[in-house]
């Protein structure tokens, strides 16, 4: 019984610096709120992909036009690079979100498969001194891309079929010819390689490689070689519906964490988290999720409650989770050891007016400042039920979370306890709390529908 309840949960002891999901902010926005971003905790930024791409819907900037130039309703190349140098004035360091799967879809504009085409190289002839300014690699006179480094202009039918998901092309139902994606040839890769190393020189620290679903690990692991990769975050994102045993885990996750060496949103983990946090569930699913397969190596986690497509597409909105399982969730996910947590902000795209403001919240700042506090510190589990789990970090920190309609009392022994004996432990996230350990065992009060986050 008393060995049960001493479970150890050890998820590597590597940095894990929190990012912040400025989802769809202006570049020029994310530069103005650089030192609020900096004081709430925040270490890193993840921006709106940065090439050229036309339209105000949040979706236009995942159709790029022309990799070799930063111009969009959200910025251009000089507040990208001024944005960078901002953030990294205040220790924060910036992400850039990168699609190389497909272009834009611009069948309804014109015939051909020249990128960015004759009216946007029309544009640059007509205005050098501006464009040589935002050029970040390459010879704006001519066409970055032409039909020969496109795939066939097939819809994927079966999501479940690894070669049509990799080979043929994302569409959007009906007539719609989908998005033209781009194959690995030589020219290609070159122009991608070239393009990731651009953003780097401007400072960018990391990627998250959209869609790396639809990419064969070849073709991505020919574009991020050695010398991309050096000094770099790189993550992929891999939707899937669990972990081990769910087919889409089991054909796209697992073999792209196999053959890319990548780190990727921890899916398996937030499915865990959110079946767990059903009235059905049952946390004892969140002890050691990983020696199950359904949670990532910590090293290669990014974890979180929610990105930016389970609002914003119909298809992901079942995902979405109620707002107190929503910050229950983050408070298991800045609290526990393992994986790079990740903070999801946005302007009200989706409707739902929940995430606007959701990055400066109280409760999520003093969260973050626990998970800074902890960095490094071991995990280990002391108790857990149905409905609540309870856990330290090292000899600093205390989380409990109980997801039920009533009050947990946890009683643990302490007799052998890293945790100190009459030192207060008082609650981050403001609740008052206070646990002081005086006995050979201690029970833990949680309040229902609550976390409680205790830091000595």
């Amino acid at each position: 019984m008393l060995a049960a309840l001493w479970l150890a949960l050890v998820v590597g002891g590597a940095r894990a610096d929190v990012i912040l999901h400025a989802f769809n902010w202006p570049y020029a926005t994310v530069e103005a709120r650089a030192t609020e971003i900096a004081q709430a905790g925040y270490r890193k930024v993840m921006v709106a992909p940065a090439y050229r791409s036309q339209g105000t819907e949040w979706w236009a900037r995942y159709q790029p036009q022309d990799l070799r130039v930063i111009e969009h309703p959200l910025g251009d190349t000089e507040t990208f690079a001024s944005m960078v140098q901002a953030l990294a004035a205040h220790g924060v360091e910036t992400y850039a979100d990168v699609v190389l799967n497909h272009m834009a879809n611009e069948a309804w504009l014109r015939p051909d498969l020249d990128y960015p085409g004759a009216a946007v190289l029309a544009q640059y002839a007509a205005d050098p001194a501006r464009y040589g300014a935002l050029r970040l690699y390459g010879n704006l006179a001519s066409n970055a891309f032409g039909a020969a480094d496109f795939g066939p202009a097939v819809c994927i039918v079966d999501y479940t079929d690894v070669s049509q998901v990799q080979q043929w092309r994302l569409c959007g139902g009906g007539d719609d010819p989908g998005l033209p994606d781009l194959v690995a040839n030589d020219h290609v890769v070159r122009q991608q390689r070239d393009y990731l190393l651009a953003l780097k020189a401007l400072g960018v620290t990391g990627f998250r490689v959209d869609a790396a679903k639809h990419m064969p690990a070849a073709h991505i692991n020919r574009v991020i070689d050695a010398g991309v990769r050096a000094g770099m975050h790189v993550f992929g994102e891999v939707i899937t519906t669990g972990g081990a045993g769910s087919l889409d885990y089991d054909r796209f996750l697992l073999p792209y964490m196999a053959e890319t060496g990548h780190g990727a949103y921890d899916f398996p983990l937030f499915n865990t988290l959110r079946q767990a946090l059903l009235p059905g569930g049952h946390f004892d699913t969140l002890v050691d999720p990983g020696a199950y397969g359904q949670a990532l190596p910590g090293a290669r986690a990014v974890t979180f409650a929610i990105t930016h497509d389970i609002p914003n597409n119909a298809g992901f909105r079942y995902a979405i989770l109620d707002p107190v399982d929503e910050t229950l969730a983050y408070a298991y996910l800045l609290g526990r050891d393992g994986g790079v947590p990740m903070v999801y902000t946005d302007n009200d795209e989706s409707g739902d007016g929940r995430w606007v403001d959701a990055w400066r919240r109280d409760d999520l700042v003093r969260m973050i400042g626990f998970h800074n506090a902890m960095q490094g510190r071991d995990m280990q589990v002391l108790a857990y039920g149905a409905c609540h789990v309870l856990f330290r970090r090292g000899d600093a920190g205390i989380v409990g979370i109980n997801k039920c309609g009533h009050a947990v009392q946890a009683t643990v022994p302490m007799q052998n306890s890293v945790l100190h004996w009459h030192v207060p432990y008082t609650d981050a996230l403001g609740s008052g709390s206070v646990v002081t350990i005086g006995s050979g065992t201690h029970t833990f009060e949680l309040p229902p529908r609550q976390a409680r986050m205790w830091r000595r």
